[in-house]
Formats: C-alpha cells, structure tokens, sequence
C-alpha cells in the first residue's frame, strides 16, 4: 500500500519553496534538494514527507525552531 504523497512542482510554492525548475534540478543533482519521482513521460513530483524533511533540516541548520 502506497503511503507517500506526492506533490507537483507546482505545489512546492506553497510550502515557501520559490526555486525555478533549473535551480530544483541542480540542487538534486548535488544532493541537497529531495530527487524528483517520475510516474509518467515528462511528469513527476515530490514525496511531501521528503519535502517536509528538507525543510526541518534548513530550520535546524539556521538554528531556529517552532516546536
């Protein structure tokens, strides 16, 4: 049973994510931005919980955090 959400690149505006597609593209091939999942031609997304990771991982690094 899949249990991982995907979101469109789209969508990664919403989670305060503004990189162009070049940009996204360039940070997963260098390992600091989760890889891309391709489910059809010329059509992917993001695991959201990936995402979410990233996210906590650059708050942790800044040295801030909500919780």
């Amino acid at each position: 049973m899949l249990t991982a959400k995907l979101i469109a690149p789209g969508d990664l505006k919403a989670k305060g994510i503004r990189y162009s597609r070049v940009t996204l593209w360039r940070k997963e091939r260098d390992g600091i931005f989760p890889k891309r999942v391709y489910y059809g031609p010329a059509r992917f997304g993001y695991i959201e919980s990936e995402i979410d990771a990233y996210l906590r991982e650059c708050i942790a690094r800044r040295g801030w955090s909500r919780s």
